[in-house]
């Protein structure tokens, strides 16, 4: 193997390991309990395989998805750009960072949260955002680059601390109203590893990673494909031995009825306190102080970065708005969505993920087909229209928004893989529709 390839693979893991996505593992691993290990598998299937495959499917297009979505339906695609660009920012994962923050450096030292501290801390997390985004320059990739590592040392060092502490732990009970079942827990894994919001993250960047892979001197003539998998592997090898020991290690913490109440009366996220708990265990008072600043930083270089690109994205495609306009109102707005606190974040962003991440599959997939077989555009139109369709009157379903008896009877329904079926349905009479009509053209 090329000692390029190497050097993208861990390139491809630091643009997918972001500090926020650390505190979903702990929390699947302490809820699911017995039924850890499907659990944990399905979280990796979302979590890692499906942004690494995207990335992959991605080098198919030489202009990445915008060009492939161009080519399927020009206003479709502009529609599910815009909407993927404001869920990964300033309506869901630029907030998370910096309630991330929050939680992680602030909290553990705290008698006790407080919306005034909260306050507090995401002004300032937030103005320093802003700063840096309207004066964009190589000094947040430049910490960002020496983060990355010394993140990553520090989460193995922990990770390898805290197994050793918790080893001859037993497993934590079962939350038996979420976990049932192997296989469901498989699907519930399946499904929280939509929050890391990783799969329609590459789908945004592909573009960028693709020419970040070709600034390596790989190209379409010297295997840009075949690199693009073998690097993917590697970063699919690190991420999920992150994933899978961080999952671990919140299924052998174990966590007092009384705390566990406290948690959920302050409104704080599990993950965020397992991880944090976790590093005082493993390091003392200092690590959990080192931890939590080293995460902040992360998420900051992440922010910083997250607002420059969505900005540039909508000044490219509404360029009357001034860049800085977009960086002082997308800013503005995380600010405000961050003081809701972690908890409120990340459960109003499920149902839009709910909604994009089957659609976002599904373009994945039907790409990947195109790749293999000759397909019609209206077969990859009826695919991608029907679980467009699907998906948002079954969120809209779930919310009590909209009352669809049939929806619950769906086949795949107990797996959240209904959408499946109106990919295949949509893709095969698409496919037909689309080659009688070809057909009839040449005759």
């Amino acid at each position: 193997m090329k000692k390029s390839t190497w050097v993208v693979g861990f390139m491809l893991f630091a643009i997918f390991f972001g500090a926020g996505n650390l505190i979903f593992p702990p929390k699947s691993g302490h809820t699911s309990g017995a039924y850890f290990w499907p659990a944990i598998l399905g979280f990796i299937v979302t979590g890692v395989g499906l942004p690494l495959l995207g990335i992959i499917v991605g080098s198919l297009d030489e202009g990445g998805y915008k060009e492939a979505l161009r080519k399927i339906n020009p206003v479709f695609g502009t529609v599910f750009l815009v909407a993927i660009y404001l869920t990964i920012g300033p309506l869901f994962a630029i907030p998370r960072t910096g309630a991330t923050s929050y939680e992680m450096a602030v909290v553990p030292f705290l008698g006790s949260p407080s919306a005034l501290s909260l306050f507090i801390f995401t002004l300032i997390y937030f103005a320093i955002s802003l700063w840096l985004a309207i004066n964009p320059s190589k000094m947040v990739d430049r910490v960002g680059s020496f983060l990355t590592p010394v993140l990553l040392v520090s989460i193995v060092l922990l990770v390898i601390r805290g197994i050793y502490i918790l080893f001859n732990k037993p497993a934590t009970p079962t939350d038996t109203t979420v976990y049932s079942s192997g296989v469901g827990s498989f699907f519930k894994g399946f499904t929280e590893g939509y929050l890391t919001m990783d799969a329609i993250a590459a789908i945004a960047f592909s573009v960028i990673v693709l020419n970040a892979i070709k600034a390596k001197g790989i190209t379409k003539e010297t295997g840009l494909f075949k690199q693009t998998v073998l690097a993917g592997v590697i970063a699919a090898a690190a991420l999920g031995f992150i994933y899978l020991t961080l999952g671990w290690i919140g299924n052998h913490y174990s966590l007092s009825a009384a705390t566990a109440a406290s948690i959920e009366k302050n409104h704080l996220d599990m993950g965020t306190y397992i991880l944090t708990h976790v590093a005082n265990a493993t390091f003392g008072g200092f690590g959990k102080l080192l931890i939590g600043v080293i995460v902040t930083l992360a998420c900051l270089t992440t922010s910083v970065g997250l607002i420059v690109a969505v900005s540039e994205y909508f000044y490219e495609i509404f360029p009357k708005i001034s860049y800085k306009v977009y960086v002082i109102v997308f800013t503005l707005f995380s600010f405000l969505l961050a003081n809701q606190g972690l908890s409120a974040v990340i459960s109003k962003s499920v149902p839009v993920l709910l909604v994009l991440y089957p659609i976002a599959m599904t373009l994945v997939l039907v790409m990947l087909l195109a790749k293999f077989i000759p397909t019609p555009p209206l077969a990859q139109q009826l695919a991608l229209g029907l679980v467009t369709i699907e998906s948002i009157l079954s969120v809209m379903h779930a919310y009590g928004m909209l009352h669809l008896s049939f929806m619950d009877s769906l086949p795949l329904k107990g797996q959240s893989m209904e959408w499946l079926l109106f990919a295949i349905v949509g893709y095969i009479v698409g496919y037909l529709l689309g080659a009688r009509q070809e057909k009839i053209q040449y005759t």
